[in-house]
């Protein structure tokens, strides 16, 4: 197709072309040929290029298809957790290498009973994880939720419960520097107390036995925060039945706590068999548990006593106690007369003066009439003392 178009402006960068109907184009003056100036009149011929269009066509789907073997074959799996060990009070959980396919790892979280419990550190690399403080004979729901550049995958849901006091199943001891017949006596109370040995400190390594504090597998306990305890730990725990603290076994704990921790243990063991025998009735002693004495009958027990005569026995102590009350009255009340009476003497007048002369009269001729200055009885009377 062949198109003829007047130059109408020509700048550095951009000419100025006009069709025949007047319409304005613009075009690039770089393709126009040299010397080129308003008012020349070009040819342009116009195709379409249907062999370029189809390499370039191909090539794009070739990019496609790179691009989808490259990123879109494969994708991220959800992660596979599931539990390693558990004690009374920690969970070790584990699941296997984290498979990204072409994504990015943005990061691996955990999660305990629907709630974000923290983020695992160097995902793609650790593969262990250890969740300490965690109660007594309790049940929890783990699982892993995993971020990616392609997308979000979680994990199933694992269910674990901590073990009872009574269930050591979940010891893991892991010897450190003993003698040989100490290493053997230690792998056998192991063994009866259904615990479980390890010869190196692992993540699961519950506590770790020694008699000497030093050592590679040493330092990686206590770097690792595990209890290092004394063989007798593992004795105290067998003859308890149930584990027991650690405190009393560290290597640098007196012994004497030690001891103190096993005599309360032993103590509280004898206690149930001491309620038990109390509870339970003694049996009546034989004819040959008496060793040929006398057997004591047993004393019988006391008859009830009647309503009735328990009634009168109430009835003779309540008489009683009345007269006594009355008695008490009576009393009382001859005393307050009798001080009334003292009363009235006190504030009584004193008598005249004649009737105190004739009564003096009286008396001298009585005293007279005896011989003696005494009186004598029955000759005065309160009679003659006029109140």
């Amino acid at each position: 197709m062949l198109i003829s178009l007047t130059v109408g402006k020509v700048d550095a960068g951009v000419a100025v072309l006009l069709t025949q109907d007047k319409r304005l184009i613009e075009f690039p003056s770089i393709l126009l040929p040299p010397n080129i100036s308003s008012g020349s009149i070009v040819d342009i011929t116009v195709s379409r290029n249907f062999i370029s269009e189809q390499k370039s066509q191909s090539a794009f789907l070739a990019l496609q298809e790179s691009i989808y073997s490259s990123f879109g074959e494969s994708e991220p799996l959800p992660p596979i957790l599931r539990c390693k060990n558990a004690t009374q009070t920690s969970v070790v959980l584990e699941w296997d290498p984290i498979e990204l396919a072409t994504a990015d790892c943005i990061s691996l979280s955990l999660f305990r009973n629907g709630q974000k419990a923290g983020n695992i550190p160097r995902p793609t690399s650790m593969r262990t994880t250890k969740i300490s403080g965690l109660a007594v004979d309790t049940e929890y729901t783990f699982h892993l939720v995993l971020r990616t550049s392609a997308g979000t995958f979680s994990s199933e849901k694992v269910v674990v419960k901590t073990h009872k006091m009574t269930d050591l199943s979940g010891i893991t001891v892991t010897p450190g520097i003993l003698p040989a017949q100490l290493r053997d006596s230690l792998t056998k109370a192991v063994e009866r107390i259904g615990a479980k040995l390890a010869d190196t400190v692992r993540i699961d390594t519950t506590h770790f036995v020694t008699t000497e504090g030093r050592g590679i597998a040493w330092e990686k306990a206590v770097e690792m925060n595990i209890p290092v305890v004394r063989p007798e730990w593992v004795e105290g725990c067998e003859r308890g039945g149930r584990i027991v603290g650690v405190r009393q076994y560290y290597l640098d704990a007196d012994p004497r706590q030690r001891q103190i921790a096993e005599q309360q243990a032993t103590s509280q063991q004898q206690k149930p068999a001491e309620q038990k025998a109390r509870e339970s009735p003694l049996p009546s002693p034989g004819p040959e548990q008496t060793n040929g004495s006398q057997a004591v009958p047993p004393t019988p027990p006391a008859k009830d006593v009647p309503r009735e005569e328990e009634e009168s026995s109430d009835d003779s102590e309540g008489d009683e106690d009345a007269e006594e009350e009355k008695s008490a009255v009576q009393e009382e009340q001859k005393v307050r007369v009798e001080d009334r009476e003292l009363q009235k003497v006190a504030i009584h007048p004193a008598p005249e003066e004649k009737e105190t002369e004739k009564q003096e009269e009286k008396e001298k001729e009585v005293t007279e009439e005896d011989g003696s200055g005494t009186v004598t009885p029955g000759q005065s009377s309160f009679q003659d003392v006029a109140l």
